[in-house]
C-alpha cells in the first residue's frame, strides 16, 4: 500500500493507504514478502528463480521501479529450504555478485536496518553511475536493496534510510538487540499492539517477565501468566503474583 510523500522527507509509516502517483515518492510495504521501502513510484513485481552459491534455484520475487535513469529494487529471495552453509553464507555470496562486477567498488562493510545485520556495499560503474546496495537475511529471506544513480546525482537517501521489514500483519518490526539469523531471534520492539495497549509477546516463558525498554510499552513491565495472556506487573508485585489486563 501507498501514499505520496515529501521528498524532503525520510519517514517511515507502514501501511498508510492513499493515492498512489506515478512520479511521486511512495511508502511501499508488501506483506508477501515482510519488507517496506520508499520508492520514486509504484513499483512492478515479477517472480524469478534466483541461483544460490551451489547452484540451487530459489524461488523469489524483485520489486523495481525505472525512473529516468535511476534504478530502485528489492529483490527477495526464500532460502528456507536450503541447506544450513547455504544459508549461512547467503549475504556473503550476495554481495560477491555485485563485488565481482565491472566496476570499482567504494565501500565494502558491516550494516543493519532494524538491527537486522546485514552489508553494505558501493560501486561506480563503467558509465559512472553509483549503485548502493544493502544485503540483509531476515527469518530464512535474503533481501537485496539496490538503488543506482547517474553520474552528478546525489545518492539516493530516500531509498537507503527507509529500508525496513515488517511482520504478516503488517507491521513495523525493529529487534530490542541485534538480530542474527543464524542465531535464536531477539525480543522485538512492540509497535503492532499499541492501539490495544496489550503488548505482543512472543517467545517469552509462560509465568515469566519482561521489561520493554523501546516502543510505546517501554519502562513497563508485563508478565504472561498460566493460560499464555499477558498482563502487566504492578509495580513493587511480588514475582508470583499476577498483575492486571
Amino acid at each position: 500500500m501507498m501514499r505520496l510523500i515529501p521528498l524532503v522527507s525520510a519517514a517511515f509509516v507502514v501501511l498508510v493507504s492513499g493515492p498512489s502517483f506515478a512520479q511521486g515518492w511512495v511508502e511501499y510495504s508488501s506483506r508477501a514478502d515482510f519488507f517496506s521501502v520508499n520508492f520514486p513510484g509504484e513499483p512492478t513485481v515479477r517472480d524469478i528463480t534466483y541461483a544460490s552459491e551451489s547452484g540451487g534455484m530459489l524461488p523469489g520475487r524483485i520489486h523495481s521501479v525505472d525512473n529516468g535513469p535511476n534504478h530502485f529494487s528489492v529483490t527477495v529471495v526464500d532460502y528456507s529450504s536450503t541447506a544450513e552453509n547455504e544459508l549461512r553464507g547467503a549475504l556473503d555470496y550476495a554481495a560477491w555478485t555485485f563485488i565481482q562486477r565491472d566496476a570499482k567498488v567504494t565501500d565494502y562493510g558491516y550494516y543493519y536496518a532494524e538491527r537486522v545485520e546485514g552489508r553494505r556495499i558501493q560501486l561506480t560503474n563503467a558509465d559512472q553511475s553509483r549503485t548502493f546496495v544493502a544485503v540483509h537475511l531476515h527469518e530464512n529471506r535474503l533481501y537485496i536493496f539496490d538503488g543506482t544513480v547517474p553520474l552528478g546525482a546525489p545518492p539516493p537517501g530516500l531509498f537507503q534510510q527507509s529500508v525496513g521489514f515488517v511482520d504478516g500483519q503488517g507491521f513495523r518490526v525493529r529487534y530490542e538487540t541485534m538480530y542474527d539469523n543464524m542465531q535464536p531471534p531477539p525480543l522485538r520492539v512492540q509497535y503492532g499492539q499499541q492501539s490495544a495497549g496489550v503488548p505482543d509477546l512472543p517467545g517469552v516463558p509462560l509465568g515469566t517477565r519482561r521489561t520493554f525498554t523501546e516502543g510505546p510499552f517501554a519502562g513497563e513491565t508485563w508478565g504472561v501468566d498460566g493460560s499464555g495472556q499477558p498482563f502487566r506487573v504492578r509495580e513493587g508485585a511480588p514475582s508470583s503474583a499476577q498483575g492486571y489486563p
